[in-house]
């Protein structure tokens, strides 16, 4: 474990008393997870969902990466009635806090995808959902695992759904650098970078960087690392052949963006229906 010496002035602070920070998963820290949210990101992510869902019938769905439902609440306000499971406590806990400010009533349950058909014993859904690119979490043995679990959960004629980076695209171009626009909260400036390391085995290192200014001057630092194994679109399309779905759409993420070319979208969404 790596620790940072930082200057912990700041409210988003979480150090000991020597004023070190240990690195942990972005996981363990939903209060910075949180941060990149905002009503104008609520607004995409429920607009996406229309799109996607445009003339299906979708009354219940299962989101078993939910995290703190930043992609997934927006449905409610669509009159779908959500669910949700993650591996995180601490992004649960924050799911269900801000499902209630926000008059939701969720059922969530912690529980790893490779396993969530156990999580709900006798349940099925119109959708079951993996979102945030949840899925490359883990290696692609144990992706074709997650979506057989899902696929145990989801209704005759329901649909399975999930989002990831386009990873083929990735490994064509290999960018190291992935930018985000600078975050205003509370008089505090945010910022966060994206730094990819490409490792030996095949597997890919994100690290993120969280710089806090306040008066163009910073005064706080975050970094946390990610693990990924990326997954061919390729792979996941003959996964879902296997699994018995047919009708397999491509989207964009989010889904109003121009991008319709499946080898250059940087972000897609799969859609199949069972």
């Amino acid at each position: 474990m790596i620790s940072a010496k930082l200057n912990c002035n700041g409210p988003y602070s979480a150090g000991n008393d020597n004023g070190d920070i240990d690195m942990q998963k972005l996981y363990d820290r939903a209060d910075i997870y949180d941060l990149i949210e905002s009503p104008e990101r609520f607004e995409v992510n429920k607009k996406h969902w229309e799109i996607v869902f445009a003339g299906k019938h979708i009354d219940t769905l299962l989101d078993v990466s939910i995290g703190t439902g930043n992609v997934t609440l927006p449905l409610a306000s669509l009159g779908v009635r959500l669910f949700g499971s993650d591996l995180s406590e601490a992004m649960l806990d924050r799911c269900g806090k801000k499902a209630a400010a926000a008059g939701v009533d969720m059922d969530l349950r912690q529980s790893d995808f490779r396993e969530v058909a156990k999580a709900w014993p006798g349940k099925q859904f119109d959708c079951v959902a993996s979102t945030g690119n949840s899925l490359a979490y883990v290696p692609n043995a144990d992706v074709a695992r997650a979506l057989a679990q899902m696929d145990m959960l989801v209704k005759p004629n329901g649909y399975l759904y999930f989002d990831t980076r386009n990873w083929d695209y990735i490994l064509r171009g290999r960018p190291r650098f992935y930018l985000y626009n600078p975050m205003h909260k509370d008089g505090v400036r945010i910022n966060l970078m994206q730094v990819w390391d490409y490792n030996t085995d095949g597997s890919m290192t994100f690290n993120l960087l969280y710089t806090f200014e306040r008066e163009e001057r910073i005064f706080q630092k975050e970094q946390f690392e990610e693990h990924y194994f990326p997954v061919s679109r390729r792979f996941l399309m003959d996964t879902l052949s296997a699994l018995g779905y047919q009708k397999i759409d491509i989207l964009p993420y989010p889904a109003m963006m121009d991008a319709r070319d499946p080898e250059t979208m940087p972000w897609y969404g799969i859609l199949a229906q069972k």
